[in-house]
Order: C-alpha cells, then structure tokens, then sequence
C-alpha cells in the first residue's frame, strides 16, 4: 500500500458509505480521520482499515458543534495535511408536513446542512494558506427536488447543495475543488431495504439494480479527486442503471 503525507477526514462516517469511502482512501494511503456520533461504532472499520495496512483516527464527533468540527479538523490537519474533506452526514427523515414538528426540521437542517457549512468553512480555512485542497460533499435526490413528506429533508439538502455550489465559485480560483455529489437512488444499506418492504412489499427487492452499492459511492469520489484542475466537476449525479430519472 502506498503511503502519503496526507490525510482525508471523513464527517459522517457510517456503516455503509462513511465506512466505504473510507476504506477506499486508505487503501490509496491516505491516513484517515473518520467521525460520527457514537465514535464507539467505528470499531469494525478501524479493524478493516488497519487489518488491510491502513491508518485510521476515529473520533466521536457531532458536525452541528463548531467547536467539535474545529477540533476534528485541526487534529486532522496536524497529522498530515489535510487533502480531503467529505462531509456525508445523512438525515434523511420523512414526515406528512402537519406531523414535522419545529424540532424535526430544526434538527434536520442542523445535521445536513449547518453542519455542512461548518464542516466545508473549516477545511476551506485550513487548505487555504497552503494554496489547494479537495471539499466534496453528499447530496440526494431531495437536493434537487422536494418529495411528499420530505419537507425538512428536502429543505436541508437543497441548503447544502447552495452552500457548496458558493464554496466552489469562490474557492475554485484559489486552487481547491468544491464538488457536490447527488446520489439519486436508494443505497444498499439494511435500512433503505426495510423501508422499501414496507412500503413496496414483499417484491421490493426483486430487482437488484435498483440500489447502489456503497461501495459505488466510494470510488466516485475517487473520480472526483483524480480529476485534473483543468476539467473540475462541481456537481455530478450517480445512479444504477436500473433507476427510473
């Protein structure tokens, strides 16, 4: 495995795509600071990580804190330099708008896109002086349009998606790519398959193609980070070829 003088910090780092972006950044030696709530539940993915040869940090983190978010990101930093940020805090949550309460969509939007700003203000600070850096951040269906029941989802993600489009128009020219990735399908996660038995039934997962390996996830923000400064992306939306768009 390669090794670099470089660290990418992952906030928001799930059992699914968190752990898969992860892993795939390790596996390319970078050293890793992953974060999330409940950092106790990055055990499994500090094991895969450092089994395979890798560097992992895990940390209890929650985004919606500043002073949390600067911590993190400083001690990432003084690690190594701080190559790449992933903001990846999920939040997805589906309510009739007469039963979102004040405290659901406050909430929502704390996680998915005050956090966002936090998490993308911080990493812009650090990357800064040293003239480059790479700040990707996940997006959804729901960032480009608002669905039945996903009022506070839908509001949180399109927020998100505005703060990273004005990140990318004023730190493009100083030599750090912003980029913001849709994924416009369901995720193969245990959740997302429950909620599709029951509100699709029992033949909700007689297709396969229609749920995105997290994996898949991981190695499109592998793209993203290849990608030469001459031909940036800021905005690129994946889904398995099986979905309906």
């Amino acid at each position: 495995m390669p090794k670099r003088n470089a660290t990418v910090a992952v906030i928001g780092a799930g059992d699914f795509i968190g752990s898969e972006i992860a892993k795939k950044f390790a596996a390319e030696g970078f050293s890793i600071y992953a974060g999330r709530r409940n950092g106790d539940k990055l055990a499994p993915l500090v094991k895969d990580i450092e089994t395979a040869g890798g560097e992992i940090h895990a940390r209890s983190l929650d985004a919606r804190k500043e002073e949390e978010v600067i911590s993190f990101l400083n001690d990432a930093d003084k690690h190594a330099p701080l190559e790449v940020c992933i903001f990846n805090v999920g939040a997805n949550v589906n309510f009739p708008i007469l039963d979102t309460t004040e405290r659901v969509f406050r909430k929502v939007w704390e996680m998915a896109c005050y956090s966002g700003f936090l998490a993308g203000r911080e990493a812009a600070r650090l990357m800064l002086p040293r003239g480059g850096g790479n700040i990707f951040f996940t997006g959804a269906t729901a960032s480009l349009r608002g669905g039945s029941g996903f009022a506070a989802f839908a509001s949180a993600k399109f927020g998100l998606r505005a703060v990273a489009q004005a990140m990318a128009r004023e730190l493009g020219p100083k030599n750090i790519h912003v980029a913001h990735l849709i994924i416009d399908s369901g995720v193969d996660t245990e959740w997302v398959r429950q909620r599709r038995l029951e509100a699709l039934g029992p033949n909700a997962l007689d297709n396969p193609d229609l749920l995105m390996p997290p994996s898949a996830v991981a190695d499109s923000y592998w793209q993203l980070y290849q990608q030469p400064r001459s031909a940036w992306t800021f905005e690129m939306e994946i889904r398995p070829f099986g979905e309906k768009w």
